[in-house]
């Protein structure tokens, strides 16, 4: 088997976890992402917030409205109930598996199976085995498996895989610290599970900038703050019909601003700008999320099944679309950003 073992932290991430225990909950949405919804505005929007908003929308034209809507007007958060997605192949080496809120990508490999996430705890067998089964895909493969961030709908499959197949498990520092020292739960929260779930041990590091590597498949982290104070967005190379692409996953995106300090939402702003960076750099042009809520995800995958020879692949977006995929997702935060300091206003 081929891994890498990443050991040393960059200085844009070990600058993140050396923040204060304290500091460290107010950048945590919840224990798990479905919890996250944007607050009800106490006013109409500001022509401040406004402004944002109409700038959204015009980086995103039609080809990104429903994000912009998603995230500048009506956030909503992913949930546990959310429905089973067909297994897909969407690519020649990557299939789409999971909830429709909260996917699993996985990723194959000269040496097996690499997972981008792993799902519900309750999940492992009836949607995540269940799915790589339907797809043709052997879960006693699943090699490593690669986290976007330390909550429990992307963590709650590893414990399994790790004891059953041997499976790696690899996580940012601070987001270890995250799973194994969790803060308080935020109250119950509809289609959550009840209790904790279980934490795998220990395992690999994931680092700003070391690749990743499973077999003749290369991974890149980019430490993205904000979220989690150990998010990471991935860059990796795909496959559509013998073409290479470059796929960007940005594994910690806010889907509410509401729970994230104000300290948070700026350092997200940051982080985008950081990521966009890396994608602008490695030529990206395909968007994949793991929290597909706002990008056609369910169309996409529609199209792909009934996709014939020679029809374009509707995950490769081109490398001008993802970057303004990120810019609206920035301008979108900074209009919550504006939308909050309204707020306070209004209290004072």
């Amino acid at each position: 088997m081929a891994y890498k073992t990443l050991r040393e932290a960059s200085p844009f991430r070990a600058r993140a976890s050396r923040r204060p225990a304290a500091v460290v909950v107010t950048f945590v949405v919840t224990f798990a992402c479905g919890l996250v919804a944007q607050a009800p505005a106490a006013k109409p929007d500001s022509a401040v917030v406004k402004a944002d908003i109409e700038k959204a929308k015009k980086i995103a034209g039609t080809f990104w409205a429903e994000e912009a809507h998603f995230f500048c007007e009506a956030p909503h958060g992913n949930n546990a109930n959310d429905p089973v997605i067909e297994p897909t192949k969407i690519f020649d080496n990557v299939y789409a598996l999971g909830r429709s809120g909260t996917a699993v990508y996985a990723i194959t490999t000269s040496a097996g199976i690499m997972l981008i996430d792993s799902g519900y705890q309750n999940d492992v067998e009836s949607v995540l085995l269940a799915g790589l089964k339907k797809a043709g895909l052997d879960p006693a493969q699943v090699r490593m498996v690669l986290l976007g961030h330390g909550h429990a709908d992307h963590f709650g499959g590893t414990p399994y895989l790790q004891q059953h197949y041997g499976a790696r498990i690899y996580v940012s520092q601070p987001d270890w610290d995250l799973m194994q020292n969790p803060p308080p739960p935020r109250g119950g929260g509809k289609g959550q599970q009840a209790a904790p779930p279980a934490i795998p041990k220990r395992d690999g590091i994931i680092v700003e900038g070391q690749p990743i590597v499973l077999g003749d498949v290369k991974v890149t982290a980019f430490a993205i703050t904000g979220h989690t104070l150990g998010a990471m967005g991935f860059i990796f190379p795909v496959k559509d019909n013998g073409k290479t692409h470059m796929a960007g996953l940005y594994g910690g995106t806010i889907l509410g601003a509401a729970a994230i300090s104000d300290e948070g939402l700026q350092q997200y702003i940051k982080s985008i700008a950081h990521f966009k960076e890396a994608t602008k750099k490695a030529g990206v042009d395909v968007e994949i999320q793991n929290h597909p809520l706002y990008d056609g995800f369910l169309e996409k995958l529609k199209m792909v099944q009934m996709r014939k020879k020679g029809e374009p692949n509707p995950f490769v977006v081109g490398q001008a679309n993802y970057q303004k995929f990120l810019d609206v997702m920035s301008v979108c935060m900074q209009a919550n950003i504006d939308r909050r300091k309204d707020s306070k206003g209004s209290s004072e």
